[in-house]
């Protein structure tokens, strides 16, 4: 890495000045997500953003360059996770690393014109900048990315939760009413939160409400009518209300049994009774 502290004390000079002329020759009409925001304490904290970027930049002008990428990534970390930029067209933010970088060629032709004794070193301080943007771009993406896709799994879950939940009613009975379509993976969470419910609010009757649920395929029916049994095992009565039809043939037609569990019409008509009594095992 070809070091210059000149260059580096002109650059950090210029930090404000680069901050300023890059926020005020930003596209705010065709941008979007943070680019565009006209709330002032946004539009800061942007500000502060580019800011802190060009005191981290100037330094691969006086650093080894694995202390100097150590430290940028977390600048780059922070950015990547920053819900303003997550809420940002990636292509967006990608522009502006590209503004900024054409920013800094600028600055250092300035720099030469005023210290042509180190004209040598263009071509040097030309390539080490290109290395720098495309690392700090493509570590970007990585982690905005990545951050992107840990979200969503959050979110998925959550709304797995929402979707699925065991509501307790009084005299330990409690509802699970399932609405919408449920695939493998949902049944699945379906078995595994009911039970961690059940036994958290010590619910002793359970009914599961299926009125909600328009189609109901032979891998999901065997889900359900292995929560039933789970729930038999720990010592939770359960009633079914609101099947379907044609969910009703999907389990004649899977061979599942429901002899031994107590199926209603309607959610209103199975509440309406008095509960079981119930003898844990």
């Amino acid at each position: 890495m070809h070091r210059n502290s000149n260059l580096h004390s002109f650059l950090l000079d210029k930090a404000k000045i680069l901050t300023e002329e890059w926020y005020q020759s930003l596209d705010k009409v065709n941008s979007k997500g943070v680019y565009a925001s006209s709330d002032p304490t946004v539009i800061n904290t942007l500000k502060k953003q580019n800011y802190e970027f060009h005191l981290q930049l100037c330094k691969v002008f006086i650093e080894e360059e694995e202390p100097f990428f150590k430290d940028f990534k977390k600048w780059i970390l922070s950015i990547a996770q920053d819900e303003q930029h997550q809420n940002t067209p990636i292509h967006h933010t990608l522009r502006e690393f590209f503004r900024v970088r054409g920013q800094y060629l600028k600055f250092i032709s300035e720099f030469l014109e005023m210290n042509p004794d180190e004209k040598e070193n263009e071509l040097k301080w030309t390539h080490l900048l290109t290395k720098v943007f495309d690392n700090v771009v493509l570590e970007f993406v990585e982690e905005n990315q990545k951050y992107s896709e840990e979200r969503l799994q959050a979110q998925q879950e959550m709304i797995k939760e929402l979707s699925s939940p065991v509501i307790a009613l009084d005299n330990n009975r409690a509802l699970l009413p399932l609405v919408g379509e449920i695939d493998t993976s949902r049944a699945s969470f379906i078995l595994e939160n009911t039970l961690e419910q059940c036994g958290k609010k010590g619910i002793n009757h359970l009914y599961i409400d299926l009125s909600g649920v328009v189609i109901i395929d032979t891998l999901v029916a065997d889900q359900i009518f292995n929560l039933i049994k789970a729930l038999n095992l720990i010592g939770v009565k359960t009633t079914l209300s609101g099947i379907r039809p044609e969910i009703a043939q999907t389990t004649v037609q899977l061979g599942i049994s429901f002899d031994n569990v107590s199926i209603k019409p309607t959610l209103a008509g199975a509440l309406t009774l008095p509960p079981p009594k119930v003898t844990r095992p």
